[in-house]
């Protein structure tokens, strides 16, 4: 996702005058622009950068779903309804399938040592933003059983 993308889907939001939804992607062409200035991209930040933003804020709100008192509705489905614009502007993710299918083709010989820690130093930087960390995690700890 690029961030002239995110801002063309605000503005439309804005025309449609869909309130919860613009507020939401707003959130997100700002996490972009921060992460871009952070980075030193301020004129033309990459995907990378943009989808990496919108998967920190996509774990925040889960994050806030999480810890919400069940008696606080109006707030969940807030949350909820966030969650669900921030996944749309996500990145697919990979499968645990799918990540077993990379380790075991691109790093069979990490893998034949078991040390979790030496294969996670080597899968991380392949597979970070295209996988959940808590996925490559159990996935890694499976194969070195």
């Amino acid at each position: 996702m690029t961030l002239e993308n995110l801002q063309k889907e605000m503005i439309a939001a804005m025309k449609a005058k869909d309130k919860p939804r613009k507020e939401s992607i707003s959130v997100l062409v700002s996490a972009a622009k921060k992460a871009a200035i952070d980075s030193g991209e301020r004129e033309n930040p990459s995907e990378e950068l943009v989808n990496s933003a919108i998967l920190k804020e996509v774990k925040s709100v889960k994050e806030q779903i999480d810890t919400c008192p069940a008696d606080r509705t109006e707030l969940l489905e807030e949350y909820r309804a966030r969650l669900a614009v921030f996944e749309e502007f996500a990145p697919k993710m990979l499968s645990a399938e799918e990540v077993e299918a990379i380790l075991t083709e691109k790093f069979a010989d990490v893998l034949a040592t078991k040390n979790k820690g030496n294969i996670m130093k080597h899968v991380m930087p392949e597979l970070k933003g295209k996988a959940d960390g808590k996925v490559i995690n159990q996935v890694v700890a499976k194969l070195c059983q």
